[in-house]
């Protein structure tokens, strides 16, 4: 199953050292609007998919789509919890580490495009998103995990491939993470 936090986790840790900032951002989610800032994230998380400005999703704790941090702030948080297999939820826990973690969540002000301010590109019937709720899950999916994290994500890389977007280089990794179904059984469909 699709696991979006662990993926998260495994690009800041091969992120390497020649990285201060991370972007986690939905591949689905476009901006359309130049006005967005995408810097240095010096004050604390920047949340650029605000719920002002989100075509989808308007919770005031709201921190999904497009959110950056500093590697230290994202240390800080320990990363994303693992636990989380299948489309949802990772992000409002996130939102509760960043809380805890004492770090101010900031959004962008003067931006005048509203819900036009970026592009939402799924298509349910083109890939349907993976929301079965297994065993325990739908439980567990409102707990804060203390534990788990950066320190305990398990992957393997299976190939790297170099490449260039727009002049920019850029690694794409494929991964294969982890399941201990004694820890999530709902990691498996079976």
């Amino acid at each position: 199953r699709f696991n979006r936090a662990s993926l998260i986790n495994v690009g800041f840790l091969e992120s390497g050292n020649d990285t201060d900032y991370i972007a986690m951002h939905d591949v689905d989610l476009l901006p359309l609007n130049e006005q967005l800032d995408y810097g240095f994230p010096e004050e604390g998380p920047f949340h650029v998919a605000s719920p002002e400005l989100h075509p989808l999703y308007h919770y005031k704790t709201y921190v999904g789509g497009i959110l950056l941090l500093t590697k230290q702030h994202y240390e800080l948080c320990n990363g994303m919890s693992n636990r989380f297999w299948g489309w949802g939820r990772e992000d409002d826990e996130f939102y509760r580490r960043i809380k805890g973690a004492g770090l101010q969540v900031r959004r962008p002000t003067g931006i005048k495009t509203g819900y036009e301010t970026f592009e939402h590109l799924h298509d349910p019937a083109w890939r349907k998103r993976d929301q079965k709720r297994i065993a325990a899950q739908k439980q567990e999916q409102f707990k804060v995990d203390r534990e788990g994290g950066l320190n305990n994500v398990r992957y393997r890389i299976e190939s790297r491939t170099a490449l260039s977007v727009a002049g920019a280089p850029c690694t794409v990794l494929n991964i294969q993470l982890d399941c201990d179904t004694s820890e999530t059984p709902w990691c498996t469909f079976g």
